[in-house]
């Protein structure tokens, strides 16, 4: 698999599904027909959001231009009883091992590891024709329901690499030149004192049919869990890994201590996430052909000492390297598959909406505020100068308790009553 430049693996966008159509009002019209009766069709469904897993996209670059995706609505119903059209799904195409998170609590919407589209924002049910409403005594409904808003999510998209294993250690300790030796990834090597800025992936092959993925994570530094530097851009992507190879430089060449090298590491591995600091590891002494024989054997105790295999290499010269991927593959055997996030995010229950909650405030001397998203849309499907749709509509008050709920406070005769953008005089 080649590197990417460029790489973007954080995104925030909004999603708006489509809204569902207006239901009709119409009546049939037909000659030799008398009184042909109401026959104004539903509205169609609005679009749902639907996002699917491509691997031909390698990083989240094109939501950097475009963070606003809306569903098309649902054609309104039209006479004759037709239904308008449902809409179609607006799909949105995102890296393999993209996963959505909801902005603001950060809870995890779903996991695009796979190949199965997700529906993540559904659009809204479209609204009756007034032939629903017709009953023996409401022979000639003059309202419609209006079509539902679909739903609206904030998302963060978060591009986690998908890889068996992961090489993690400090900048230019020979990550690098390791992944070029036992795969073909070919990335840029020299003596940088800073890190690499993009993941790299390879293949590497033990046997025939026999292989894993390797990712070269981009280099660690001090204070990286705290998102020092670009730290929480590079420890995301060891979520992903089943088995780390921790690369040390064992001989000290540019004065730092392998032993305390190794410790801040794994401490900031613990510092972004509980479940990373028991990931599995083997240990990599690289660069033993420059470290002397103690150097060597002290790090080798210092590390069995922790419970974990230690294998001293050498990326340049190639000294235990050719025997790494069997090792390798032989572990990752006795591992679980890649991690996958499962959904945290739970949407708003339909229990509220079935309940139909409501408040009712005294807002002045002879003022009441109603606040009823549900009656809202009914209200906007009411035609008010009409006896029987302001009929249905009181009807509404009734059922829902609201009706009570106002006695209960002492309304008084034309008292203001507000609900939304609307206001209504109370009658006895």
């Amino acid at each position: 698999m080649p590197s990417t430049s460029n790489f973007i693996d954080v995104a925030t966008i909004w999603l708006h599904a489509g809204k569902g159509g207006d239901g009709a009002v119409s009546f049939h019209r037909e000659k030799f027909v008398a009184a042909g009766g109401p026959d104004g069709g539903d509205g169609g469904r609005g679009g749902n959001i639907v996002f699917q897993a491509d691997p031909n996209l390698s990083t989240l670059m094109d939501f950097r231009y475009k963070r606003k995706y809306t569903a098309p609505d649902g054609e309104n119903g039209r006479g004759a009883r037709q239904k308008g059209k449902d809409a179609d799904d607006l799909v949105i195409r995102v890296p393999r091992g993209t996963v959505l998170k909801e902005a603001e609590t950060g809870l995890v919407v779903a996991d695009l590891s796979g190949d199965a589209p997700v529906v993540v924002a559904k659009g809204g049910r479209g609204g009756w024709g007034n032939a629903r409403f017709a009953t023996p005594t409401r022979q000639i409904p003059r309202f419609a329901k209006p079509g539902l808003p679909g739903e609206d999510m904030h998302l963060t998209l978060e591009l986690k690499v998908i890889a068996d294993v992961g090489l993690i250690g400090f900048p230019n300790v020979g990550k690098s030149t390791l992944i070029s030796t036992i795969s073909a990834a070919r990335p840029k090597i020299a003596n940088y004192h800073f890190t690499t800025l993009t993941p790299v992936l390879g293949v590497v092959r033990v046997g025939p049919e026999q292989s894993f993925v390797c990712a070269d994570i981009p280099g660690l530094i001090e204070g990286a869990a705290d998102g020092v530097g670009l730290g929480h851009d590079f420890l995301r992507h060891v979520e992903r890994c089943r088995l780390l190879l921790h690369v040390v430089d064992v001989s000290g060449c540019e004065g730092r201590d392998p032993k305390e090298d190794f410790e801040q590491i794994n401490h900031e591995l613990e510092g972004f996430s509980a479940d990373l600091a028991t990931r599995p590891q083997i240990v990599l002494g690289n660069k033993c052909d420059i470290a002397t024989p103690e150097q060597v054997e002290e790090f080798k105790q210092f590390v069995e000492a922790k419970g974990l295999t230690f294998v001293p290499i050498s990326a340049a010269t190639r000294q235990g390297v050719d025997a790494l991927p069997a090792l390798v593959y032989s572990r990752l055997k006795e591992l679980p598959p890649v991690k996958v996030f499962e959904a945290e995010y739970v949407k708003p229950s339909l229990v509220d909406a079935l309940t139909r909650p409501f408040t009712v405030e005294r807002t002045g001397a002879h003022e009441f505020t109603v606040d009823a998203p549900w009656l809202e849309r009914i209200l906007a499907g009411t035609n008010v100068e009409d006896y029987e749709s302001l009929q249905y509509f009181q009807t509404q008050l009734g059922d829902s308790g609201i009706l009570d709920e106002l006695v209960r406070q002492n309304v008084e005769e034309d008292d203001t009553i507000k609900i939304g953008e609307y206001e209504f005089d109370y009658v006895y």
